[in-house]
């Protein structure tokens, strides 16, 4: 039995010798990337390698991928899975100890071939959206092309800026059991993978620095750089582009990567309705108004991108975006239209293609690849299809991938007659069992099979550069094919060189510290909506988790709850969807039980309820639309809240004796999540224009909240009771604030002090107000008519007289106080719709849209 890094034999061996004795052989018939051909002996890099971590390092394998594991789960890293039912929509992002290792002799046959097949796929855009000769000379079958869903009509005749349709093109390769790269497929429209690979660089090279450093590994920065760059010396204005990231949101499945590479390369991350065009002209809709784009880094897929010329039923894309391009006003990378070259079918075409385009053989072949539309290619193939990987032609047929190997005689006898029906939507490659490189398994070395994504990036027109390094997809142990949509997971690829290695740092490239300090981040509008929904679902989870509380806790006091009390408590449930409107309550004990019963059922409702689960639920979805601005610990504050609570709130039993109590436990661990949100809003944010919505949505909803609530207490006379009043304190959270200034007074001039008028209680209405105010005067300093608008609509705490709203009519009602707390109420929504239609919707006064 081969030692275990955990128990090291007593006299122990070099690293060297460990690693070979704790590596598994590959599976028969695939390369085994770590052991030199027909041997034992680990190839040169391997032996480096772990040379380099050294026997100390060895027996640290287990801790350094533990480590691994919480770095990537604190960096909120994820990939949404459709194959992972049991982890939900996301799961963290799943990434191997051990990098797989690119030999500068391997490197640069890669390098080459890409680098022409990139050359090649260009020339192909501008011929089949310009003369068509390929298809004339039947070079190309228009069945690939014009017969190919994702050929866009609308493109034809259009010339991208700098005459370069690919800004960014990615190519899966395979090495097979004799050495050999092949290229499996292409991604042109959309290439997904430059955030992840970059997250994978820096984890592992944590990792592992010194053998990072020793073995020259090269650096990515200087590609990333030169990226940016070109895209810049191509788009309109040049050097002073904006460049924007357009992301689907926050429901794609590598969303992470979307703001994690607009982050790193310093781009606005946008969606859609980010966006709008005007003359011609792309804008960016932010709280200031209009600001030009100049360049769109996309990373969707062709046919959402304009609803006008496109998909109609497109919610992710700009109408007029095509148009805007056709005039030349701003560079779309990649350029539409490139959905045909990502057809598998394409590959057995490419040799003649280069040979025509380029004169020359192409350097890095692809796998024999047979498209079945050709009557010849069919009868070829299909004698051979238990050897074949089956894959669709075309992008939405009911074709999918599968290996004929792995297909019964029956199945296989099914498939041949369905190609035999439908030829032209089949395609068939050769079978290649991928080579196999290592990973750490826990206790030893495990060969996987995997496959390499490299990308070839745009540094200026029609000129590209190949970025040093890939996306390594693994297969699921036991499987044979890589595929991160089901399951599989990934490695770094360090790529080695003979020479110096390039340091450069997108850091030090980047814009001067004083330009940045002078162009401030703009905020979205989209954003800005989210944060300040964000802030409202903040506000209102803590108000419903406040107010559940004062229910339950009332409804299992020893003392008789009174009437009034009663009926201000569900009139409150009511409003906030505690219970449901159809729920019965009365003073009888069987019509509270029901009321109970109802309540600690709807709390964890997120769906069918809008009580505390469901507020819960709003305020995450509400932060990851804006996961680029909150901290990782922030949005772990409020994933753990949501899933702890409904967690919680799944094992009640609402018909238990015990129900009552284990719903306090949940709602009392979810206020003290919510304390730790508001501190993480209040305190580790940086005070922009978006915190200030986020803010204003906060303040809006307590005033809305709180000044309802303190009507309602009048209305009902509940304040005038001993339980009533206390309830009224806990509600605006000043319990321990009124008994530490008025002892144990309970009457309505000490409560409307403190409650109503006191300046410095963040929970009392003047304090709301001020907020408000300081809140909008920073926000709408570029327009103080504006301003003056807004706070007019405001009451005005400095004219409040504390006697008069405290005494009570002959009437016994406090109807100057009543009204007083209705205007706060209407005019906090008021506000709430004034700042809804400024910046979120931008229309003027009469309500007019102001992007039309």
């Amino acid at each position: 039995m081969p030692s275990s890094p955990r128990d090291p034999p007593a006299s122990p061996p070099d690293p060297v010798a460990l690693a070979r004795e704790w590596a598994q052989a590959a599976t028969p018939g695939h390369l085994d990337e770590l052991r030199e051909p027909g041997g034992d002996t680990l190839r040169p890099q391997w032996a480096q390698f772990f040379q380099h971590v050294g026997l100390d390092g060895m027996g640290e394998l287990n801790r350094r991928a533990q480590s691994l594991a919480r770095q990537i789960r604190d960096n909120g890293v994820t990939y949404n899975v459709y194959a992972d039912a049991a982890h939900g929509t996301q799961r963290p992002w799943s990434l191997d100890l051990l990098p797989t290792i690119v030999t500068p002799e391997c490197w640069a046959e890669i390098e080459a071939g890409v680098l022409q097949r990139t050359r090649l796929l260009n020339l192909i855009l501008a011929d089949i959206y310009g003369p068509r000769d390929l298809l004339k000379r039947a070079l190309l079958p228009a069945a690939l092309v014009q017969g190919h869903p994702g050929y866009l009509r609308a493109m034809h005749g259009v010339q991208p800026l700098g005459n370069t349709w690919l800004n960014i093109a990615a190519f899966d390769l395979a090495r097979g059991p004799d050495g050999t790269w092949r290229v499996v497929s292409q991604r042109t429209q959309a290439p997904s993978g430059l955030g992840y690979l970059l997250e994978n660089r820096i984890a592992i090279a944590r990792q592992f620095p010194k053998a990072f450093a020793g073995l020259k590994v090269q650096r990515l920065a200087a590609s990333y750089m030169a990226l940016v760059n070109g895209i810049r010396s191509m788009a309109p204005n040049g050097p002073e582009a904006r460049i924007a990231l357009l992301t689907p949101g926050p429901y794609n499945e590598t969303y992470f990567e979307h703001a994690y590479l607009a982050r790193y390369l310093g781009l606005t991350l946008v969606e859609g309705n980010d966006l709008t065009v005007r003359d011609q002209r792309l804008y960016l809709k932010t709280l200031t108004g209009l600001e030009p784009v100049d360049a769109l880094i996309k990373r969707l897929d062709d046919e959402w991108l304009d609803p006008l010329e496109l998909r109609s039923d497109s919610a992710l894309g700009i109408p007029g975006l095509l148009q805007v391009m056709r005039a030349g006003n701003v560079l779309l990378a990649n350029a539409p239209g490139s959905a045909p070259l990502e057809s598998s079918a394409l590959l057995g075409f490419l040799p003649a293609i280069a040979r025509d385009l380029l004169g020359e053989e192409l350097l890095l072949p692809a796998l024999a690849t047979w498209w079945c539309g050709e009557q010849a290619a069919m009868q070829r193939v299909l004698p051979q299809l238990k050897h074949s990987v089956v894959k669709p032609t075309y992008p939405g047929s009911e074709v999918f991938t599968q290996m004929g190997q792995r297909l019964s005689p029956e199945a296989l006898e099914r498939l041949m007659g369905r190609v035999v029906q439908r030829p032209e939507d089949y395609t068939m490659q050769a079978y290649l069992p991928l080579a196999q490189t290592p990973t750490w398994a826990g206790d030893h070395i495990a060969p996987r099979s995997a496959m390499l994504r490299v990308y070839v990036l745009a540094d200026g027109p029609q000129s590209w550069r190949v970025l040093p390094g890939g996306l390594v997809r693994l297969a699921p142990r036991g499987e044979l094919m890589a595929s991160m949509q089901t399951g599989g997971s990934s490695a770094d690829c360090w790529v080695l060189t003979h020479g110096q290695v390039d340091t450069t740092s997108l850091l030090r490239s980047a814009p001067s510290t004083l330009s940045l300090a002078l162009n401030k981040r703009p905020v979205t509008s989209r954003a800005a909506e989210n944060l300040f929904w964000l802030g409202r679902y903040t506000e209102r989870a803590e108000n419903t988790v406040r107010l559940a509380q004062i229910v339950l806790r009332n409804l299992h006091s020893e003392e008789q709850t009174g009437r009034a009390l009663q009926d201000w408590m569900v009139r409150l449930a009511h409003a906030h969807s505690l219970v449901l409107g159809e729920v019965p309550s009365g003073a009888t004990p069987q019509a509270q039980r029901v009321f109970e019963r109802a309540l600690v059922a709807a709390l964890g409702d997120a769906e069918g309820a809008f009580s505390v689960g469901f507020n819960l639920r709003a305020l995450r979805l509400a932060s990851a639309n804006v996961r680029e601005r909150l901290s990782q610990e922030q949005r772990n504050l409020i994933e753990r809240a949501e899933n702890e609570f409904l967690e919680q709130c799944a094992s009640l039993g609402a018909h238990t004796e015990s129900a009552a109590q284990e719903a306090l436990n949940a709602l009392e661990a979810a206020s003290e999540s919510l304390a730790g949100i508001t501190g993480a809003q209040t305190d580790r944010m940086v005070r922009d224009n978006g915190w200030r919505l986020l803010s204003l949505g906060r303040h809006i909803e307590r005033l809305t909240t709180l000044s309802a609530a303190m009507r309602q207490a009048f209305e009902a006379g509940s304040v005038l009771d001993a339980n009533g009043f206390e309830a009224l304190l806990a509600l605006f959270d000043s319990t321990i604030t009124f008994h530490a200034q008025y002892q144990q007074r309970r009457d309505v001039v000490a409560l409307l002090d403190l409650l109503l008028l006191n300046r410095d209680n963040p929970r009392s209405l003047a304090w709301v107000l001020d907020t408000l105010r300081s809140r909008l005067r920073k926000l709408e300093q570029g327009d103080p008519e504006f301003a003056a608008t807004l706070f007019a609509s405001l009451p005005d705490p400095s004219g409040w007289d504390l006697a008069s709203l405290s005494q009570a009519g002959t009437d016994g009602q406090h109807t100057p106080l009543r009204e007083l707390l209705t205007l706060c109420e209407t005019s906090a929504m008021a506000l709430s719709d004034a700042l809804s239609q400024r910046h979120f919707s931008h229309a003027d006064r009469d309500n007019r849209s102001l992007l039309a």
